[in-house]
């Protein structure tokens, strides 16, 4: 490791750790690779309606660039200040599909470019491990978010700007170079113009002049070629306040845009907002001064990146890739509350807002100015440490449990994966935990299959449990119908118990076992994949929605067959995903964990009450066939198996002397404290 950190091995021999970095690096390069031919793939293959959809109503034969008089008569305006459509106008002459291209490619470079640069600009102390990998891991995230994705799809420019500010601020030498870059930037986007107080108050005056500069002529120049469209521009719509069609709309995520969307308008809107702005710019601009001095300019970039986007009239998806460099911030003195920023920032950037909060009412606010809340959380709020705090470079550790013999020599096959004794962020655990469960939806749905196919699958399975002489599905279905209060407690039990004991149980060991909550959530998570797999491979039509075999839906009423979606439930979700029962699956989970944690026997035996009502309940209902039951106990057994390959056996006792002599009072489960807040033994 040693040689891995400070100049590789002796001439002559081969040192495993950097043979190791060099095939991670490698595949990392390779991962942002195929992320960057995915994307080309994906705008070069839409049909040419649906690809570059603004740079063709820019340059098209019709686009507002061809048009005699203003740019911003057209119907379908163009939206950029007057210097970004004298820049664009030269295009027009250029054949579509070989700008289409071009353009594709060149936006690619550009990605490439701004990973390099930002990967280049952390703030030390960097490892070599980290410098080895921060290009590639920056690239593939830029690929991944929704800015670069939307940029790409749209042909928009949003791109370059970013660049040219990071250009200025750590590749070009001299102040007034770097001042131009920026200049020019703030001519494509108005708003960059904040970078120059950011230079002024950290020493850099010139280049905050050339800054000045550089706009004043780009806009200048851009006024005299095209002196309407900048009296537009400028004073008609106040710097293209009034051009965007529906600044209301949740693309706008600007401050502006937040307003609207809570109904605020006329007078009270605009005063609020420019009190709002001018608080954000402030606050904004004195965090980035003082991380600029810090020694964190990458920080300070991103920092007033944010504020431009939030004090902007209209913010559009392709404009804020600013939030996604503000994960170089470091936030909490503890290890494990350093992934939470990162972690949220990626989540925010990378997904749409429904797949990161629920889709309730009472969020929709707050889901609706997701992203706002994250450039507003960077701008003005997230405590990122300095680099004169000890926690900057040295967190707290977290305590780990001792590792536990395996049976077999091998196991676990990732000995670095160690369980901690401290609980995980909350914060983390419940984005993990929304995000996982998005996924599990989406799969389910993108996963339906056909009805003929599912219907076939379902006579299969029929076939096998009669043969078997285990089909009791027909029988115990009209058994219960007769049964009034039995089927509305079966009907309660479906509905209701599904999520919930899970869910209580995951807070429970969250709150009292630490170290049993990571082993029961990585297993409960490895079960949903795999049962997800099943989903994908084989739809299977329930009991319920096999038309010939007579059985009564108790929890969703008749279904009409005779149309394709048998009613409105598969409209919104995969009826078909029945194999694996994950009804079944997650209360034998839940069964398990407390059987092999409970310290009451009374509380043993509750917990098995549960798998066993449940199988009753989705066989009675004729929600799922018994072989759908058989189907979700392999993939919870799977689940736990995987858990104990990868990552051995769990701790069993982690209140034992050697545990205790380390964490005195943090490794007994109910104790608030957490283990990495526990006080050393003397001597060490």
């Amino acid at each position: 490791m040693a040689n891995a950190e400070h100049g590789g091995a002796a001439p002559g021999s081969t040192d495993p750790v950097t043979g190791r970095l060099g095939v991670l690096r490698a595949g990392l390069w390779l991962i942002a690779a195929v992320l960057g031919v995915r994307q080309l793939v994906a705008v070069l293959s839409a049909p040419p309606g649906e690809r570059l959809t603004d740079l063709e109503t820019w340059i098209g034969p019709d686009g507002v660039l061809h048009v005699s008089g203003s740019l911003y008569d057209a119907p379908d305006r163009f939206t950029g200040p007057p210097f970004a459509g004298l820049v664009l106008k030269p295009l027009a002459r250029a054949a579509e599909q070989a700008l289409g291209w071009g353009w594709t490619f060149g936006s690619l470079a550009l990605v490439v470019a701004l990973g390099v640069v930002a990967a280049r600009a952390l703030p030390p102390p960097v490892s070599r491990r980290t410098a080895l990998f921060a290009a590639p891991v920056a690239i593939s995230l830029l690929m991944l978010s929704l800015p670069v994705r939307n940029a790409f799809t749209l042909g928009q420019t949003s791109i370059l700007p970013v660049l040219l500010v990071l250009l200025g601020c750590f590749a070009v030498r001299g102040q007034t170079a770097s001042g131009v870059l920026i200049g020019v930037a703030a001519a494509l986007q108005p708003t960059v113009l904040l970078f120059a107080p950011l230079l002024w108050f950290t020493g850099r005056r010139r280049a905050a002049a050339a800054t000045g500069a550089a706009f004043a002529a780009g806009t200048g120049v851009a006024w005299l070629a095209m002196p309407r469209d900048s009296w537009t521009y400028w004073v008609h719509h106040l710097a293209g306040t009034g051009l965007a069609a529906d600044p209301a709309a949740t693309a706008n995520q600007s401050l502006h845009g937040m307003l609207l969307r809570l109904g605020l308008a006329g007078p009270l809107e605009i005063a609020l907002f420019l009190v709002l702005g001018a608080a954000v710019a402030v606050l904004g601009l004195r965090r980035s001064i003082a991380y600029a001095r810090d020694g964190q300019l990458l920080l300070a970039v991103a920092v007033t990146g944010c504020v431009a986007v939030a004090v902007s009239p209209t913010t559009w998806q392709h404009q804020l890739l600013w939030v996604l460099l503000a994960v170089v911030g470091r936030v909490g003195a503890k290890t494990a509350d350093r992934a939470v920023w990162p972690v949220a920032v990626v989540l925010v950037m990378t997904l749409p807002a429904s797949a990161v909060l629920p889709q309730l009412p009472v969020l929709a606010p707050l889901r609706d100015n997701l992203v706002l809340v994250a450039v507003l959380a960077a701008a003005c709020a997230v405590p990122f440490l300095r680099r004169t705090d000890p926690a900057f470079g040295a967190a707290r550790p977290t305590v780990y449990t001792e590792p536990v013999p395996a049976r077999w020599a091998w196991v676990p096959l990732l000995p670095v994966w160690r369980r901690a004794l401290a609980r995980p962020n909350l914060l983390l655990e419940l984005l993990l935990i929304r995000v996982g469960y998005s996924a599990y939806q989406q799969v389910r749905i993108v996963a339906a299959g056909g009805r003929p196919r599912a219907e076939e699958h379902g006579a299969q399975v029929h076939a096998v449990e009669r043969f078997l002489r285990i089909d009791i599905e027909h029988w115990a279905n009209h058994a219960v119908v007769s049964v009034g209060w039995l089927r509305n407690f079966f009907d309660f039990y479906y509905t209701s118990f599904h999520f919930v004991v899970p869910l209580t149980v995951l807070a429970v060991l969250y709150v009292r076992r630490p170290a049993d909550y990571r082993w029961a959530r990585t297993s409960l998570g490895f079960a949903t994949v795999l049962a997800l797999v099943g989903f994908w491979l084989y739809p299977l039509a329930p009991p319920r929605l096999m038309p010939t075999l007579g059985f009564i839906d108790t929890v969703h009423g008749v279904q009409d067959f005779s149309q394709p979606d048998y009613g409105t439930l598969t409209a919104v979700t995969n009826q078909y995903a029945a194999m694996p029962s994950l009804h079944f699956g997650w209360s034998l989970w839940c069964g398990l964990v407390i059987v092999a944690l409970a310290p009451k026997w009374w509380m043993k035996a509750l917990g098995l009450v549960h798998p066993l009502f449940t199988v009753s309940a989705i066989v009675a209902t004729g929600n799922h066939w018994v072989l759908d039951a058989v189907g979700g106990a392999v993939v919870v057994g799977a689940g736990f198996g995987l858990t104990y390959l990868l990552s051995g056996p769990r701790q069993r006792r982690p209140e034992a002397p050697s545990l205790r002599s380390a964490t005195p009072r943090a490794a007994v489960g109910g104790h608030p404290r957490d283990a990495d807040q526990a006080p050393r033994p003397p001597g060490r």
